[in-house]
């Protein structure tokens, strides 16, 4: 996309940038987003019992079982449950919503683990909440790339959020593209719906004025020809950017670019 807009455009492009935003952060900031996280359960074979969460859970070779008091109720896909609850095996990077009150019950697989991480609206995170400070939007950080898919999806591993907690991606392509006369390119990964890709990356502002660990990006289903667009202004950050109760994926090592996107948030004293 050329840098030179005129003002109509450039004002028509920073409204639908404007838009795409605060879809973003509502959603962020919703009654069980990331912001309502109020604690990260690691489970194993010992019945545990936790603050923020009904029942006494665990986990083994059947999978997250959670016992409740005879008090003690959850809403797991719609439908009451008491007593002894069988979740079964979770799929890595999949997991169950169950409804606590106004609270919600995530039970997940991460990195090969099995975790609880409960969400509580009233959570003091979300609460004090006042929106990611961003860069102005501008049409130069929008640029037109091609996805050259592999002949098979590469498993890729990456490092987490977690201190000695490991990622594996299936790959299916990289992303070759130019900006400010540079030949970049990005490994992609699936992304969220169907024929997406999402890329993960940092950049020269990594940790001086964005998140030092990373930041994601979607990428739209490629055309027949392989033509994608990537939109930097929409480069977003992890939830690990702003709670320690997240398990995000760090970038692989290739993935570093000068771009810029999403601020270090202001939970973690970005301004």
């Amino acid at each position: 996309m050329s840098t030179d807009v005129t003002t109509a455009g450039l004002r028509a492009f920073t409204e639908d940038w404007l838009g795409w935003y605060r879809a973003h952060e509502e959603r962020l900031a919703g009654p069980h987003g990331f912001l309502a996280v109020t604690g990260l359960h690691w489970l194993d074979e010992r019945p545990r019992r936790f603050p923020d969460a009904p029942g006494a859970w665990h986990t083994g070779r059947d999978g997250v079982v959670v016992t409740l008091d005879e008090d003690e109720e959850l809403i797991v896909e719609g439908s009451p449950v008491r007593g002894e609850h069988r979740f079964g095996v979770l799929p890595e990077r999949g997991g169950v919503n169950a409804v606590w009150g106004d609270a919600v019950i995530e039970v997940a697989k991460r990195g090969g683990n099995d975790i609880v991480r409960p969400r509580h609206p009233d959570a003091p995170l979300r609460a004090g909440f006042t929106g990611t400070p961003a860069y102005p939007p501008h049409p130069r950080w929008a640029v037109t790339g091609r996805y050259l898919p592999f002949d098979e999806p590469r498993p890729t591993t990456v490092g987490a959020a977690v201190e000695g907690l490991e990622h594996v991606y299936d790959a299916p392509g990289r992303i070759e593209f130019a900006l400010d006369g540079r030949r970049l390119s990005l490994t992609a990964f699936p992304g969220p719906g169907e024929g997406r890709l999402m890329v993960l990356f940092t950049d020269a502002t990594s940790g001086v004025t964005t998140y030092a660990a990373n930041r994601s990006l979607t990428v739209e289903p490629p055309a027949a020809d392989g033509t994608v667009v990537l939109d930097f202004n929409r480069a977003v950050n992890l939830p690990c950017a702003y709670t320690d109760l997240a398990t995000c994926p760090l970038p692989p090592a290739e993935n570093r670019l000068p771009v810029a996107g999403q601020k270090i948030p202001r939970e973690r004293g970005g301004a």
